[in-house]
């Protein structure tokens, strides 16, 4: 029996909900970290190797990839070197790739590069996309408890045996996957909105930190399946990435509403 190359939309928007669920974790440590607008940064340090890969006719994911991947390590390495603060590294690397980006990507195809286009995914892409996206679940819920010990003591999470670079890189890498996964669907100039909004939403909602991270994950599955619903039947010329970060703009709107206690 051959296998299918493609699989039934309904395991598209479960790829996608999925999606929403890990952008919603890593978004909320990166809050915490100071460092959520790298979400948005970040995605776009794929532009280079989205534009290439589109000049030699390759897999343009494999090439966002690379250049994410490089571009992590030496954001990590910047980092180490300089003493620079991660946001401050991410802002170059962030300004040399959009640049870089911009002049290599093919006119044609930049429209989807910067803002996705959701699709029938191929089984190998869904497998892949799962894939990565429970290796990012399940590394932030590894990780949780060291990522909360250095945000209130490098040096108490040092001195309990945690080795600080290496899970600062882990969490850059987990990071820039979470980004790459939402490539696909968000595109580059969006990926990072469902990182960014949701764990605003959250935080502005609750203080407390496993409220927290259930409240951030539940505002971007919800925006991004609202997303998936209102760009499929009600304005499909707005495409899944904007109507996405619409819908999470206006729940963060709606939050404001709270009055503080």
């Amino acid at each position: 029996m051959a296998w299918p190359t493609h699989v039934s939309p309904a395991y598209s928007v479960v790829l996608v909900l999925l999606f929403g669920l890990a952008a919603g974790l890593v978004g909320s440590f990166g809050l915490m970290r100071r460092m959520l607008l790298a979400g948005d940064v970040i995605s776009h340090i794929a532009l280079p190797g989205l534009g290439l890969a589109l000049l030699l006719n390759i897999n343009p994911l494999a090439g966002a990839a690379a250049t994410l991947f490089l571009g992590t390590i030496l954001i990590w390495q910047l980092q180490k070197k300089t003493g620079l603060a991660t946001e401050n590294i991410i802002g170059v690397v962030f300004a040399a790739s959009l640049g870089i980006g911009a002049a290599i990507t093919p006119s044609e195809d930049l429209i989807e590069v910067l803002f996705g286009k959701f699709q029938d995914l191929s089984l190998v892409a869904l497998v892949m996309g799962v894939v990565a996206i429970l290796i990012i679940i399940v590394s932030i819920w590894r990780m949780k408890e060291q990522l909360v010990l250095i945000l209130f003591s490098p040096e108490l999470a040092a001195a309990t045996g945690v080795n600080v670079d290496r899970l600062n890189l882990y969490f850059l890498l987990i990071f820039s996957l979470t980004v790459l996964v939402g490539l696909r669907l968000m595109g580059a100039l969006l990926a990072g909105s469902l990182i960014i909004i949701p764990a605003a939403v959250g935080r502005r909602l609750t203080d407390n930190m496993s409220h927290f991270l259930i409240a951030s994950s539940t505002v971007s599955v919800v925006s991004v399946g609202t997303g998936l619903v209102l760009s499929s039947f009600v304005f499909p010329r707005f495409g899944l990435g904007p109507t996405t970060v619409m819908v999470a703009a206006l729940l963060f709107a709606v939050c404001l509403l709270k009055k503080n206690a």
